[in-house]
């Protein structure tokens, strides 16, 4: 009943991912604005939301594909804005490399990097993200022995896809795996329902919504930062051990 691995949501678990969001949207608002005039100046919040909800609808098979579905809403903005099909492809191109520079320079939580060092010390780590975060482009990197991202597997957390690409990476068995995120249906319910033992880290003291608690799962442990991941892993150690003995 020993766990092995340790997986890692990103966002939100190990950084705030926020104003890394925000400068990159500000990068390729700067970008469109120098390089392609007019598909930015002269249309309004409401119109561009609308614009990304009508992609979206459009390519239901993307929704696992944050970069896709960019690049595609980036492509569209443009072609709106009276640009060929070639100049708003690679517009698109270049406008989304602009925004995922600023988005993958994050800072981690300041506690973060001490508690993956003392993990790695005796657990495989591997990032598991709906997002697109490379956290081999982080300083937390180092740390991780694997990390996949929804649209390299074809599917989001909850579904088990993600979750059963590192069991096979490590060759463990799902209870052997303790997964921690800040999301409590993408992360906590989606590790539990394959079998892996999970934390949660709620930083906000959300409480475990009543349809969480419907489906009969709940957390192994709870967190409000990530310094206090340890403890919640020793305390989990501890409960299997005692299950152990009385078995």
């Amino acid at each position: 009943m020993a766990i092995k691995v340790v997986t890692f949501d990103l966002d939100n678990t190990l950084w705030d991912v926020e104003p890394a969001l925000l400068r990159a949207e500000e990068a390729q608002r700067q970008w469109l604005l120098t390089h392609r005039p007019g598909a930015m100046g002269n249309i309004s919040h409401d119109e561009l939301w609308d614009l990304k909800k009508r992609v979206w609808k459009a390519h239901p098979e993307l929704a696992h594909n944050v970069t896709a579905m960019r690049q595609l809403f980036l492509r569209e903005l443009q072609l709106a804005a009276g640009y060929n099909e070639q100049d708003s492809t690679v517009g698109a191109q270049h406008a989304f490399e602009v925004f995922l520079a600023e988005r993958q320079n994050v800072e981690l939580y300041s506690e973060a990097l001490g508690v993956l060092e003392a993990l790695a010390g005796r657990f495989r780590l591997g990032a598991l993200t709906n997002g697109n975060a490379d956290v081999y482009k982080t300083d937390a990197g180092e740390y991780f022995d694997f990390a996949f991202l929804a649209e390299d597997i074809g599917a989001s957390k909850p579904a088990p896809d993600m979750f059963q690409a590192a069991l096979n990476t490590t060759g463990v068995n799902a209870h052997e795996v303790l997964h921690v995120g800040d999301n409590p249906e993408h992360d906590i319910l989606g590790a539990l329902q394959v079998g892996m033992h999970a934390i949660w880290l709620n930083a906000d003291g959300a409480p475990w919504s009543s349809t969480n608690s419907d489906t009969g799962y709940a957390p192994h442990g709870t967190i409000t930062a990530i310094s206090e991941l340890p403890g919640a892993v020793a305390e989990l150690e501890r409960q299997l051990s005692e299950d152990s003995i009385d078995r």
